[in-house]
């Protein structure tokens, strides 16, 4: 293999070769140091100047210097000479660029032309070479990649052990010795844990991919796929679900799901919102189906199938309230009754619902109507308080104690009867207004036409815990108890049933047409108004012609 800048059979740069000595290029001849080969500095009389055996670098050709084409070397100028083993002499011409005594760079070190030493231009930095006898191979480069047993495979990766080094030749190991003792099989450990770091990192960037492309698959799902849904109308195993008061259809869903019912609160609130009767959903309690598609959930809770609750209707009076309590806990009739004519004082009454004269019942207008979720197992106070909480929070939000005294009542507590009046007395929704004005006219001081009578047969029939609608003249007349309001100015003593929310919305908002009279001409579902006893009497002829008196 041939060496830097030699051409076969040439012999190796030297420190003393023109190219790196001190007199730099066609510099002054100097005294160089004694030939590493016994050889003594010669000096050889001035020649004409001939070619100067430099070889090609790598090519080993030889080339000269033009004196036409470097014009800086002149003929007086003398090449360097060598001894009769091919090396310089050390004796050099004069350098035409050396610097004089009044160049002001003189002092400074310089690379060609200075007085400063070159720490290459020394035998220590250039050691003699051997006699090509004497030369051994030149060693390979390391480099970092170990092709391993088959020639093809990383070390990486062939998982190459240090004990193998031993087999390897000498000259190979000295060049992991040259670096330091140990510090080739830290090499080895190195590539080792560089491997493992390696790993590590594809496995986090996998994981983190993985995370991406997860959330990324749910964000397209929020925005622009199906939410997740069971199919079909449930698995068969049923399950009871409360709905609490208030809910929405989100609250439902989650309620629902919770429930294993539907697969995703999305779905229901999906399926509650393409069905035109979704909103009609109420709180209370369903009896549903595990794994149900969000759709068959919605038209089943709309349905009287689904509903597992205490439904009390508008205008029961409590005790048929106290009844239906009976029957749904399954306890002895009465039971109910009784705990609410003696415990009624701790179940949740308003201050303004108490201490009323000759009240029949002080729960009377409290057992609000609603769904209720009773169970066999609970106790009926329970159920009452419930009830009455419901009623409380209800006269609450619509300000009776506010607005009682702008429609001329004494309190929210004849507020409350008012509203039970016209739930009452109103066979339809559409009645409830103009049967409200009826009642706010009748208790006018200057009513004289009834003189402040009600004269309702509802208050009567309450009285006597019936609802005829035939009553005879004596019969009324007989009976002085406070709730007659044939025979006793005003309202009642307290509510005679339990309003629902349409009645007492009548109840704040009366119409103001002048409505003194009604009759239900056909005796059950239709009512007439009027607002003179003239129109009255006509409406009680339509009514006996129905009845064929």
């Amino acid at each position: 293999m041939t060496e830097y800048g030699r051409g076969p059979g040439s012999e190796p740069w030297h420190p003393d070769d023109p190219l790196y000595g001190d007199g730099g290029w066609g510099g002054q001849q100097a005294q160089g140091p004694q030939s590493p080969y016994g050889g003594q500095p010669q000096h050889y009389p001035q020649q004409p100047q001939t070619q100067a055996q430099y070889g090609d670098w790598g090519t080993g050709e030889q080339h000269g210097y033009d004196p036409q084409q470097y014009p800086q070397y002149t003929p007086q100028q003398q090449q360097p000479q060598y001894d009769q083993n091919g090396w310089p002499t050390g004796s050099y011409p004069q350098d035409p660029y050396a610097v004089g005594p009044t160049d002001p760079y003189a002092q400074q070190a310089g690379t060609y032309g200075g007085e400063q030493a070159d720490s290459y231009g020394t035998p220590e930095a250039y050691p003699p070479p051997e006699p090509p006898g004497r030369r051994r191979a030149e060693p390979e480069p390391e480099t970092d990649w170990d092709p391993g047993p088959d020639q093809g495979e990383h070390a990486f990766f062939a998982g190459d052990d240090d004990d193998d080094r031993d087999d390897e030749p000498a000259d190979r190991r000295g060049r992991g010795e040259r670096r330091g003792g140990g510090e080739r099989r830290g090499g080895k450990e190195k590539k080792r844990r560089s491997g493992l770091a390696c790993l590590v990192v594809v496995v986090v960037l996998g994981g983190g991919l993985a995370g991406v492309g997860y959330f990324g698959y749910q964000f397209y799902q929020d925005r622009f796929g199906s939410a997740p849904d069971f199919a079909g109308s449930g698995n068969g195993e049923q399950v009871t679900v409360t709905i609490p008061k208030g809910s929405g259809g989100y609250a439902i869903g989650q309620e629902l799901k919770k429930a294993g019912v539907v697969k995703s609160v999305d779905a229901f609130v999906a399926a509650q919102a393409s069905n035109p009767e979704g909103k009609n959903i109420q709180d209370g309690v369903y009896t549903l189906q595990k794994e149900m598609s969000a759709s068959s959930a919605v038209e089943l809770m709309l349905s009287p199938k689904s509903r597992n609750n205490l439904i009390i209707a508008e205008g029961w009076r409590n005790a048929r309230v106290y009844e239906a309590i009976d029957k749904r806990l399954e306890l002895e009739k009465g039971t109910t009754a009784k705990v609410a004519e003696t415990k009624w004082e701790t179940l949740g009454l308003p201050e303004w619902a108490v201490n009323h004269d000759d009240v029949k019942d002080p729960l009377e207008g409290f057992l609000y109507p609603s769904s209720y979720a009773v169970a066999k197992g609970q106790k009926p106070e329970a159920v009452l308080k419930q009830m009455v909480a419901r009623a409380t929070e209800t006269y609450g939000e619509l300000n009776f104690e506010e607005k009682a005294e702008s429609l001329g009542l004494e309190g929210p507590w004849e507020l409350v009867t008012v509203a039970s009046l016209v739930q009452a007395e109103g066979k339809t929704h559409d009645d409830f207004r103009k049967m409200s004005e009826v009642v706010y006219n009748r208790l006018k001081t200057t009513n004289t036409e009834t003189n402040q009578e009600l004269q309702f047969d509802s208050t009567f029939n309450y009285l006597l815990g019936q609802s005829e609608i035939d009553i005879s003249e004596s019969e009324i007349n007989s009976n002085p108890d406070p709730y007659n309001t044939y025979t006793n100015k005003g309202l009642p003593p307290g509510p005679i049933g339990n309003p629902g929310e349409e009645a007492l919305q009548a109840a704040l908002n009366p119409t103001s047409d002048g409505w003194m009279y009604f009759v239900a001409t056909d005796g059950m579902n239709k009512t007439e108004f009027a607002k003179t006893i003239e129109e009255h009497q006509k409406l009680v002829d339509k009514f006996n012609a129905s009845r064929g008196n």
